[in-house]
């Protein structure tokens, strides 16, 4: 089959054997993928990562072991867990110590003309929903993870920083399940599309907070200090960004002000599905092209533009 190999830091086009799926995996014939912002950090060293890469996707069921869900189309939660360990025990799946993560760490992922992934990690999409909405649930459920984490109360304002991909998609979320949420950054031009999402929108330079929850979706090493000065003193920073660099930062404000901090990864796609089952989203604004697989490789050159939208692979 045809993917998109991830080699030392380089991304290329490939001819690979089609996985054998295990004796609780489906194998899934992908239609769709998008490229997310940790696709490229992956790239630039994050994860040291050198197999086929991609986590967001939606695809069918080409055969599956217990035979019900074979023919439908599924998307797939990213974190493939063990079940034995002390977090799963516990019903902690994303903190499973013997965790793969497709396209991320130890696992083959979506950039393929097909992928095998455990039964229990897949999720029926609804009719309704367009493969281009599907394809989004993954970095949507990374929002719904928020409110499962945070205790986001109706007085309370959130910020959310960074008007890329994941800030949007998470202040979408947010913003449907009742909270106050603004976006907050740099360009007149994402803020305008956040403003056409129906979201809250403010310039980096003219928000001043305090807010009660501060969403890091930068993708920058200076979005957690940015955090720092908007959060009320109190409140919470929840960490999205993931990039392959080191923070340096004072830490000092953190202790004196009883900032709390959250890290925070992957979401529940069952609820995110639910919601989006629920209420327009209104998303279509958020792709901004979509590239066959054997284009694969001058999608990520687009996808590497500053300022790019999301970026999808029809496979």
């Amino acid at each position: 089959m045809k993917a998109l190999l991830c080699s030392h830091g380089q991304v290329r086009l490939a001819d690979v054997a089609k996985p054998v799926p295990g004796s609780q995996e489906a194998l899934i014939k992908v239609t769709m993928a998008g490229i997310c912002n940790t696709d490229l950090e992956v790239l630039s060293g994050y994860r040291e990562f050198n197999g086929i890469l991609g986590h967001e996707f939606v695809g069918v069921v080409e055969s599956d072991p217990l035979g019900e869900l074979t023919g439908k189309r599924v998307v797939g939660s990213i974190t493939v867990f063990c079940g034995e360990c002390w977090h799963c025990r516990r019903d902690e799946a994303n903190l499973c110590l013997n965790r793969t993560t497709i396209g991320i760490n130890d696992r083959d992922g979506a950039f393929a003309e097909y992928m095998a992934l455990p039964r229990h990690n897949l999720h029926v999409v609804p009719a309704q929903l367009s493969d281009m909405e599907a394809v989004l649930i993954e970095p949507l459920a990374a929002g719904m993870r928020v409110a499962e984490q945070v205790h986001i109360r109706p007085d309370h304002t959130v910020a959310v920083l960074g008007d890329g991909k994941l800030g949007l998609l998470s202040a979408k979320v947010l913003s449907a399940g009742g909270s106050n949420v603004t976006v907050v950054g740099k360009h007149r031009d994402k803020l305008s599309l956040a403003s056409a999402m129906g979201l809250s929108a403010a310039l980096s330079d003219h928000f001043t907070g305090p807010a009660d929850v501060v969403l890091d979706c930068t993708g920058s090493l200076s979005g957690l200090e940015t955090a720092i000065k908007l959060v009320r003193s109190g409140g919470t920073i929840v960490l999205k960004t993931t990039v392959s660099g080191m923070y340096n930062i004072d830490l000092s404000e953190v202790v004196v002000r009883e900032i709390r901090l959250v890290g925070s990864r992957c979401g529940p796609f069952a609820s995110t599905l639910a919601l989006m089952e629920r209420h327009d989203l209104e998303l279509s604004g958020m792709v901004e092209a979509v590239y066959p697989l054997d284009q694969g490789v001058e999608a990520f050159n687009h996808a590497r533009r500053k300022g790019s939208l999301k970026i999808l692979l029809k496979v």
